[in-house]
């Protein structure tokens, strides 16, 4: 290949590579698509590379067949010398066609055939971005919604995971998502008969991804709204054994999410959120997950029930205590934030030796003296000076104490 000479104007003046597939700008200089599209993306202000004259963001960029075929030519004719042939490229996709496609879902014997073409358009790595932008535009968005909660309404699950995966990949949180799905219940409802029903996991991930996206735009009546049922659904995805981490992140956030309006707190606790995140942090799970752990944890022990369910599970002290300095500076906070919280508001004799039997004590001891930062200190002087009189007795933590945490 480094002995074959190649023709000067196959090269591209921006990569200086062979034209996969030449375009014509409107300043009539021709580039490979790929890096003059790159170019205009990145460039602050977007000039031709060449001439200089200005070009917008979105210059029409039109095919140069003739140069494509002549190129492809010369490659199969240098084949022998260790020239690879340029494959023909596919066709930049347009909304006419995005049109035709959402027509189609309306037509039965057409419905998975579109179905198929747009999840094939969303995962196209080379163009995601692109098909993405043009996609959203053309109302696939809405065309999703539609379709999961028709699904829904005629218990049909043919498709679902094709329009569901479509979904998450073309989502966007603009204005016309959050139209959408401001107080959609029936949208709502729609994703939690999926994760009900259906045996499939990868199904079972899109939807929980799906439900996490509606959340973060969703309306504060719609969240302060939801059902026990809702909750009652989402912790099942934490104990589901088969669930990928990526399901299990998406389930925490859900729940971290809807956890500041109206009861949900409490209805996230009625549910078992407690038990089954110190079970799920018992499994030990990568960082972020524990990190989303002690994130919801430390909201649900701000109230009495949550504090309570906290304290029936036998490993929750030693748990929390545990992960303090092991895992993250934000884990630190919230874990320190949970054991202020059972210091403060928990403080029964049994609590309380139970927190210097299974090293909470100790552990609060070790963050005085750890590199952390000033507030972590302060909040472990505060719980260590609520019960110094219980627990400045034993040997272990005395020295500490006394030199430590002078009053």
């Amino acid at each position: 290949m480094d002995e074959v000479e190649i023709p000067q104007y196959y090269l591209c003046p921006i990569s200086l590579q062979i034209m996969k597939d030449p375009v014509t700008a409107v300043s009539g200089i021709t580039y490979d698509r790929e890096s003059i599209e790159h170019w205009l993306l990145t460039a602050r202000f977007p000039t031709c590379p060449v001439t200089k004259q200005p070009l917008p963001r979105d210059s029409d960029l039109t095919p140069n067949h003739t140069l494509r075929r002549l190129i492809q030519a010369w490659c199969v004719a240098n084949a022998k010398n260790g020239v690879d042939r340029i494959p023909t490229p596919k066709p930049p996709l347009t909304k006419s066609l995005v049109y035709k496609l959402i027509r189609n879902l309306d037509v039965p014997k057409l419905h998975m055939e579109a179905l198929k073409k747009l999840e094939e358009i969303a995962e196209d790595d080379r163009n995601f971005e692109k098909n993405r932008v043009c996609m959203a535009e053309a109302g696939v968005v809405k065309a999703m919604v539609s379709n999961i909660t028709r699904f829904f309404m005629e218990k049909e699950t043919n498709g679902i995971e094709e329009a569901l995966k479509i979904l998450h990949l073309v989502w966007k949180p603009n204005m016309e998502s959050k139209q959408l799905v401001k107080e959609n219940f029936d949208l709502i409802e729609s994703l939690l008969w999926v994760l009900r029903f259906s045996n499939q996991i990868a199904v079972k991930t899109h939807a929980i991804l799906v439900l996490k996206l509606i959340l973060e735009v969703a309306s504060s009546s719609l969240l302060e709204r939801l059902k026990p049922q809702f909750f009652n659904q989402i912790v099942k995805v934490l104990t589901d054994v088969k669930a990928c981490q990526q399901a299990t992140k998406a389930a925490l956030h859900v729940l971290i999410e809807v956890c500041p309006w109206g009861r949900n707190r409490g209805k996230i606790v009625e549910a078992g959120a407690v038990f089954e995140l110190i079970e799920l942090e018992l499994s030990k799970p990568e960082k972020r997950v524990t990190e989303l752990i002690f994130c919801l944890l430390a909201r649900l022990c701000s109230c009495a029930d949550g504090r309570a369910q906290l304290l029936k599970h036998a490993g929750s002290v030693a748990m929390v205590s545990k992960r303090i300095l092991r895992v993250s500076p934000a884990t630190d906070e919230r874990a320190i934030q949970i054991l202020t919280l059972v210091a403060r508001y928990c403080a029964t004799q049994e609590v309380l030796m139970e927190m210097l039997r299974v090293g909470a004590v100790s552990k609060l001891c070790m963050v005085l003296q750890a590199d952390c930062a000033k507030f972590l200190k302060n909040k472990a002087r505060e719980v260590l000076r609520m019960h110094s009189n219980v627990w400045n007795n034993s040997p272990c933590i005395a020295v500490y104490l006394l030199t430590k945490d002078p009053r």
